[in-house]
């Protein structure tokens, strides 16, 4: 497994080196106007210089925390609702074409009533973050609730389990996986709305900054800090699998790789 590790590792660094590579050229060979797309050392000047400024760290500060905010309130509201709409035949079938209906309506849509209730204000982020994201919760919750056992169900009340214990030792070892799935595409989710609500409504962030330096030219500033938002993400992205292998130790999925 170490070696199968190495070697998907080793793989990317070298895509990644070819895309560096790439974008250090594209400009230096005319191919591409360095006005629209400057050399990739440019672009590591620029960061260099962002870096160095209280700014980018205060705006960095912000994306984080309204994408931890968001992204908290999306993972209760997504568990609760969706262990107590799972938990009810009657319930899940009323709520189904509701959840249906709001889940492909995108966040963005609702930029125009979000900036009319809380201008640039963070909360008009964590609404889209919270809109967007919780549906990736809510509905694996649903599904690792529907995936219980009935025979286990049934086991579980004939022992005269009350609905709280079969919640806690019945229902959530068995949804708990799907629960992980739901948190680590949550996370993903979560920053993209986080960057976009700043992008779109300017509220304070790493968006925001994007779009300052495109607006004001500074076009190499600009190619920097979309570069953070793309090392933001593999940061969430590694940081979400590895928290799910840790919760996940127990399961024979994640038992088994760690065995090999």
């Amino acid at each position: 497994m170490r070696n199968t590790f190495v070697l998907r590792w080793g793989q990317g660094l070298i895509g990644l080196a070819a895309l560096i590579a790439v974008l250090e050229l594209l400009p230096r060979t005319s191919l591409v106007s360095a006005r629209y797309l400057p050399p990739f050392s440019t672009m590591m000047t620029a960061l260099r210089r962002q870096l160095g400024e209280a700014s980018f760290w205060s705006a960095l500060l912000n994306t984080a925390q309204a994408w931890a905010i968001g992204l908290t309130i999306a993972m209760i509201l997504g568990i609760v609702l969706g262990l107590v709409i799972g938990s009810f035949p009657l319930l899940r079938e009323l709520t189904f074409s509701t959840i249906e209906f709001l889940r492909p309506i995108p966040s963005v849509a609702l930029i125009p009533l979000v900036v009319l209730m809380f201008g640039t204000r963070m909360q008009g982020t964590l609404v889209l973050v919270v809109y967007a994201s919780l549906w990736q919760v809510l509905i694996q919750v649903l599904y690792g609730v529907q995936d219980v056992d009935p025979v286990v169900r049934e086991t579980a009340r004939s022992y005269r389990f009350g609905r709280m214990a079969q919640v806690r030792h019945v229902v959530w070892p068995t949804a708990l996986p799907f629960v992980m799935t739901g948190f680590r595409l949550a996370a993903t989710v979560a920053l993209v709305l986080t960057i976009t609500a700043e992008l779109v409504i300017g509220s304070p962030g790493i968006g925001k900054q994007i779009a300052v330096a495109q607006s004001s030219g500074a076009v190499a500033t600009m190619y920097s800090l979309v570069i953070v938002t793309g090392a933001l993400g593999v940061l969430v992205n590694l940081l979400a699998r590895a928290l799910e292998r840790r919760v996940l130790a127990w399961h024979p999925s994640h038992r088994s790789e760690v065995i090999a």
